[in-house]
Order: C-alpha cells, then sequence, then structure tokens
C-alpha cells in the first residue's frame, strides 16, 4: 500500500523533508543545510528523512514531490540557461518595441540567439492582424543557433492559432523544443513574452531537476511518482515541469504558505516565513497563496505568470548583527559555523533572540556559548528590536489596511519573531513550523488554469463552461484525480473600449493526486 508521501523543499539555507502518511500526520522530518549544488543538499535531506523509516515503510512511499529553487537561481546567476530564438508574431503592429529591450545587457546576451518580429497573431476579438508568415519564420530559423525557440503572438490566450502553427513547424523542421506564450502567461505582450523566453532557457535546468530528481529515487531504491511544485503552490508532473519550468520559480514561497494554511488549520491569515537569509511574507486566502496583481520581476526581467504576493525583508537566522545594526547580509547556511551560539565568531540575529531569551527546541547551550563569547548582549537586544520593528512594518504592508487577522509564524528561525505584534491577533507557531515548506509540497494539489478573452454574447454561458472543461483537463494532466477535480478560482473582467463587448475569463481547477 503506499499511502505514504515525501515532501521536499530546497530553500537558501536549508533544504528540508517530510514524510506524510495516509491520514496526512507528519511521521518523519529532516533538515540539512543547502549546499552549493542544491542537488546534494536533495540528496542530504532525502536520506536523512528515510533514515527514520523502517525499510517496509519505505516501500509504503508513493509519491515525493520537490520545491526547488533550481530556475531562480540559474536566472539570477546567468548559468545553465539555453539560448533562445524570440519569435513575435505581429508585425507591422507590435514591431515600434523590439523582443528583450527591457532586459539586463549580460542576461540578453547569455540567451538570445537572435530576435525577429513577423507577420501574425491575432486583435483581441480573433481575428488575424496579419497573415502567418511560415517562410520569414524558416529564414529566421535558418540564422540561428539556438537550443530552444520562444513564440509570443499578440493576444495568443484568446488565439492561439498561430503559435500552435509555429510550434507544429518548428518541431517537424529544426526538432527543436518550443515555448508558447499562450501556456505561460497572461494578457500583456511584452511581460508575456519575457516570461516566455525565460521559459525556454530553462530547458536545460529542467531537464536537469527532473533528472536529479528521478535519478535520485531510483538510486535509493524508490518506487515513487515524482512531482514538482509550482508557483501557485499546487504539483505538476515531471514531464509537465521539462515543459515549463518556469512555473516552478515561485514555489518555495507557494510551499510555505500552503504548508503554514495545513499545519495551523486558519486558512486566511498572514504568514511569515523566517529562514535563514530573508524572512518571505505572504497572506493566505481560502488557504492558498494570494496572488500578485502586478508584474513579477525576475532577474532584472518583467514578468506576467502568477505568482504569490510576497515580501521578502532581509531579516533571517544569520542575518549579521554590528552593534545596534541590522544585516542586510547573511551568514547563510554557514549559521552553525559563524553563529555565536554555535561556537562562532559572528554575532547575528539567532544570537540576539537568544540573548533575548526566545529559545527554539534543541537549543541547549546555546545561552552559555552566547554568554562565553563575551558579546554585548545589550546591543544585541537593541539589534532585535530594530528587527521586530522592521518585522511589524512588514506585516502592516501586507495586510493593506485589513487588521486583526492572525499571523502564522513559519520557518526554521521562526523563535526570531516576538509572542505579539502591532496589527494581528495572535501569532501562531504551529507544530512542525519548522518543515513547513516541505510539508507544503507533500499536501499540495494538482491544478490548471486557463487565462482566456472570450466575446460577451448570448452563448457565454456555454463559453464559460468550455473554460471550465479546460483547466480541469489540466489540472488532471498535472496529475490531478478526475473524480476529485473542482473548480477552485472563477473571475470575470469585462473588458471596455473594444468595438465587440469582450469578457476576461480567468479559471482555476484544482484536486488531489490520482491514486
Amino acid at each position: 500500500m503506499a499511502d505514504l508521501r515525501v515532501g521536499v523543499d530546497v530553500g537558501g539555507t536549508n533544504t528540508d523533508a517530510v514524510v506524510l502518511d495516509g491520514s496526512d500526520r507528519v511521521i518523519a522530518k529532516a533538515k540539512r543545510p543547502t549546499s552549493r549544488d542544491v542537488t546534494e543538499g536533495l540528496r542530504a535531506a532525502l536520506d536523512a528523512v528515510l533514515a527514520g523509516l523502517d525499510p517496509y515503510a519505505r516501500k509504503r512511499i508513493g509519491r515525493v514531490m520537490l520545491g526547488t529553487t533550481h530556475a531562480t537561481n540559474a536566472i539570477l546567476e546567468r548559468r545553465d540557461l539555453g539560448r533562445v530564438a524570440v519569435l513575435r508574431l505581429g508585425a507591422p503592429a507590435t514591431t515600434s518595441v523590439p523582443p528583450l529591450s527591457d532586459w539586463p545587457g549580460e542576461l540578453r546576451e547569455v540567451v538570445s540567439a537572435g530576435e525577429a518580429v513577423v507577420p501574425g497573431g491575432h486583435y483581441v476579438d480573433g481575428r488575424e492582424i496579419g497573415r502567418l508568415d511560415l517562410d520569414a519564420i524558416r529564414r529566421f530559423l535558418d540564422g540561428t543557433d539556438a537550443d530552444a525557440v520562444a513564440v509570443t503572438g499578440v493576444f495568443s490566450p484568446s488565439s492561439a492559432g498561430h503559435e500552435l502553427a509555429v510550434r507544429e513547424l518548428v518541431q517537424a523542421e529544426y526538432g527543436l523544443p518550443v515555448s508558447a506564450s499562450h501556456e505561460i502567461g497572461s494578457l500583456g505582450l511584452l511581460e508575456r513574452e519575457n516570461a516566455t523566453v525565460l521559459n525556454a532557457a530553462l530547458y536545460r535546468v529542467a531537464a536537469q531537476v527532473t533528472g536529479a530528481l528521478t535519478a535520485t529515487l531510483a538510486e535509493r531504491g524508490l518506487d515513487a511518482l515524482p512531482y514538482l511544485a509550482q508557483n501557485d503552490g499546487t504539483l505538476m508532473t515531471v514531464e509537465q515541469a521539462a515543459r515549463l519550468p518556469v512555473s516552478t520559480i515561485g514555489s518555495g514561497p507557494a510551499n510555505s504558505l500552503r504548508g503554514a494554511a495545513f499545519l495551523s488549520g486558519v486558512p486566511d491569515a498572514i504568514v511569515a516565513d523566517v529562514g535563514g537569509t530573508s524572512t518571505d511574507l505572504g497572506v493566505l486566502a481560502g488557504g492558498f497563496p494570494r496572488e500578485s496583481a502586478a508584474a513579477v520581476e525576475i532577474g532584472g526581467v518583467l514578468t506576467n505568470f502568477r505568482m504569490p504576493d510576497i515580501l521578502a525583508i532581509a531579516l533571517g537566522g544569520g542575518t549579521v548583527v554590528r552593534g545596534r545594526d541590522v544585516g542586510p547580509d547573511s551568514v547563510g547556511y554557514r549559521i552553525a559555523e559563524e553563529a555565536l551560539v554555535f561556537g562562532g565568531r559572528t554575532p547575528t540575529l539567532t544570537d540576539a533572540a537568544v540573548a533575548a531569551g526566545r529559545l527554539p527546541d534543541g537549543s541547549a547551550g546555546w545561552a552559555d556559548r552566547l554568554a562565553a563569547s563575551g558579546a554585548d548582549l545589550a546591543e544585541l537586544r537593541a539589534a532585535l528590536a530594530l528587527a521586530d520593528a522592521a518585522a511589524a512594518d512588514a506585516v502592516d504592508r501586507m495586510a493593506l489596511g485589513r487588521a486583526g487577522r492572525p499571523l502564522v509564524v513559519v520557518g526554521g528561525g521562526a523563535f526570531l519573531l516576538p509572542a505579539d505584534l502591532p496589527g494581528v491577533s495572535r501569532v501562531i507557531r504551529p507544530e512542525h513550523a519548522e518543515v513547513a515548506n516541505a510539508v507544503g509540497a507533500a499536501i499540495a494539489l494538482a491544478s490548471g488554469r486557463v487565462d482566456t478573452i472570450m466575446p460577451a454574447h448570448e452563448s457565454r454561458a456555454e463559453a464559460i463552461e468550455r473554460v471550465k472543461e479546460e483547466a480541469a483537463a489540466r489540472a488532471v494532466a498535472a496529475g490531478a484525480d478526475p473524480a476529485g477535480v473542482e473548480i477552485v478560482d472563477l473571475l470575470e473582467v469585462p473588458l471596455s473600449y473594444l468595438a465587440e463587448p469582450a469578457v476576461r475569463v480567468h479559471v482555476k481547477a484544482a484536486g488531489p493526486l490520482a491514486r
């Protein structure tokens, strides 16, 4: 009986792993430092959590869910990225701002194998802007050395025919993978194009991640289905992750939010995930992360795919304290070597919290080592007061004027925050809070979403039902049980200033994984 699930989340400081049983109880957990090679951190955390299981329990593991920083790190560090031929379908209407115009120069140099704007694309009502010129596309691709192709058509979320025709041509004649914008972003041509190009540039990274995950499971004799966490706190198969790797970029914060909701039993709250380097704040609405309404910047590039609304502040367990000043730099994953409470020589916020009497479980000997270090305890407490004020300000910014919600504090540094903060009804530290991100990965649902435009005429109800069916089908393709898929989000926005009335429809479906 494969009734056990493993959740793993690779963070900037630690990699966490948990095992949940069929009743969603945490039966094993582990936290290991994230190494420079994040794959090694994955293996170390998985080995540590499996060490607490007997051989029979290992055979009961049916699924392994991974949340990872691989894609984010690749973009930020400009490494392991593929070269992308960038195609925009919209000439002559969209030539005034060329593709990648707003990209940082060094990232564009690494990623771009050439850019072209060719005839094609659609108006918002589905009419063609111009006839798709396949010969122009061939001439462009013949002169590139691309590893992948990114194609973005004007209003393709509403009419994807031209993008699909380009994909068919490229795969048949050039054998290259194609990143199509209608599968990745919503309306907003430039931001959607940026996300599509980043997705294509990440294909190599995705292959490394999915290959490492499946190899790691095979090496340990685990006959389990692997999944990757994505930006909205839900899951997708490794096949989907290989095709849409950009969807994993926001998985870490989303996992923490989902884990916080599950562990606390509070579906509507502000969440603070306190790590070794930073504190990420988000908002739970109905148990899912509140999504950002603004364009999201990734590595200096504006994108418009769905991401959690996250505020990150430079406060974590490894944040360096200098006198009464705090950060923003951190010792990160070296905290066990550098912090005073571990016998190191660098004062950190962890030391400041211990000086103020905020001690986590398993902190025996910390206070004694801090006293022996000769540190100025009064200065450490003053620095912690500054950190408390910064945390309170961040909570107020995320509340958007709605005071009185609870604050759920999770993460390995949860003990850093005080028992009371202005603007919240109470501070909740649930059991297993230190591995909430891994729990969030383990309990995640599979989902599918559709963001499109449709005419607002008499058949609107039928059209919305078709969109719901498409979203549900995408959830099933991501691994959801068809019998358990539900529509969890439906948004209709009338569009003004059009010759023909139209409405933008966003539908999200989610359900438990198929057994």
